[in-house]
């Protein structure tokens, strides 16, 4: 079992670790239509119950996943951002994921939370590499991988069978 830890705050931003607490957040979250454009479908309050549950296993057996992303300041909640294992054509690989609340995209949140975790991926994890899988229209998303360091690597497959992009880098 790992001790989970939690990426240190940025100029903007705090993490910590998805409790049950969370579902109303987290359910609004995940079943945005805005927000889960590039999903099949948004999810229901019982599959964004099963995602809590997901990160805390998450957590118990790697130490990281996907944290709770609130403003620095006032507490208000952001949306997620985290470390997850993720099968891409048979290899599983590290990979930085984030979602922010439809009225608060555009502020540069899912950049710097996702920098954030880069670096804990880096620098905490000693990771190698870390990926981020992203639909071939989520222009959005493309853009925080890029300015974060993970150009863009090849074509792939997900495992629902939908065509994404693999955007890599190398530590």
């Amino acid at each position: 079992m790992n001790t989970p830890q939690i990426p240190s705050p940025t100029s903007r931003l705090a993490f910590r670790l998805m409790t049950a607490d969370d579902l109303d957040d987290m359910a609004g979250l995940l079943g945005d239509p805005a927000v889960m454009r590039y999903y099949p479908s948004p999810k229901t309050r019982a599959e964004a119950l099963a995602w809590i549950e997901w990160n805390q296993r998450l957590y118990r057996e790697h130490g990281y996943g996907l944290w709770v992303v609130t403003l620095l300041d006032t507490g208000e909640f952001v949306g997620d951002c985290g470390l997850t294992p993720q099968e891409i054509e048979g290899v599983v690989e590290l990979e930085v994921g984030y979602h922010v609340r439809t009225d608060l995209q555009g502020l540069g949140y899912a950049t710097e939370a996702a920098a954030a975790c880069r670096d804990y991926a880096r620098d905490v994890l000693g990771a190698e590499r870390l990926i981020a899988i992203i639909r071939p229209d989520n222009r959005p998303s493309q853009r925080v991988a890029e300015k974060i360091g993970l150009p863009l690597e090849r074509m792939a497959m997900s495992r629902s069978g939908l065509p994404v992009q693999v955007h890599a880098t190398a530590f």
